[in-house]
């Protein structure tokens, strides 16, 4: 009998599962909600199988319920599915909440990043044409330069948050994705505070992601 190959990486997990239960698992067609406890059930049937670890099934079903196409298919009322795709119970509204404020949070992020290589790229456009204009730093360049330094952008200051900052229109700097950012808290709920970005995008956060402007 022939040796059945281990799965290496959370793409091949994803595609095996989409293969051995199309009903529940897609990767090209819109998602489902999947039923609460699948892990368990998965980790049943695939017992004994040697190609899959329940550390990466684990990592791969947490890679695939991250992912902007499902968390957009967590909508109150809508039947979660199981294994074979039979409807269970329903999405509940907190749920369906949570799944929105994780999708918003993370085209944020995307959207972040994306800035920040458009602005890299811009920038290292602008030196590579700087270079190639004489009297700008051109290659044998006789011309004495300015070593006058410009000084440097003033240093924004910032502290913790107390209890008394918990304002709506409170200046902050927040942590969205890897580069803090400044914005105004615009509203305080239980489930976390909405800010909005000097961009004029509106996210909600944690309070830990956030520091008072001083």
């Amino acid at each position: 009998m022939e040796e059945q190959q281990k799965l290496a990486n959370s793409k091949e997990v994803l595609a095996f599962l989409a293969a051995e239960y199309p009903k529940c698992f897609s990767l090209d067609a819109d998602a489902k909600p999947l039923k609460i406890g699948i892990f368990h059930d998965l980790a049943l049937r695939l017992e004994g199988d040697p190609r899959v670890s329940k550390r990466l099934l684990r990592m791969s079903l947490r890679h695939y319920t991250s992912s902007w196409k499902y968390l957009a298919s967590i909508k109150e009322g809508v039947h979660r599915v199981d294994l074979d795709g039979k409807n269970g119970d329903l999405v509940e509204g907190e749920h369906a909440e949570h799944a929105a404020q994780q999708l918003q949070e993370s085209k944020a992020k995307a959207a972040e990043k994306r800035q920040e290589q458009k602005k890299q790229a811009n920038d290292k456009k602008s030196y590579k044409n700087r270079a190639k204009i004489p009297g700008k730093g051109a290659a044998g360049d006789k011309k004495p330069s300015d070593k006058r330094s410009k000084p440097a952008p003033a240093k924004v200051k910032v502290r913790e948050l107390n209890d008394d900052d918990l304002k709506v229109g409170v200046q902050v700097s927040v942590k969205v994705g890897s580069t803090p950012m400044a914005a105004t808290i615009t509203d305080i709920a239980k489930d976390g505070i909405q800010v909005q970005l000097n961009s004029g995008m509106t996210v909600k956060v944690q309070r830990a992601q956030l520091r008072l402007t001083v």
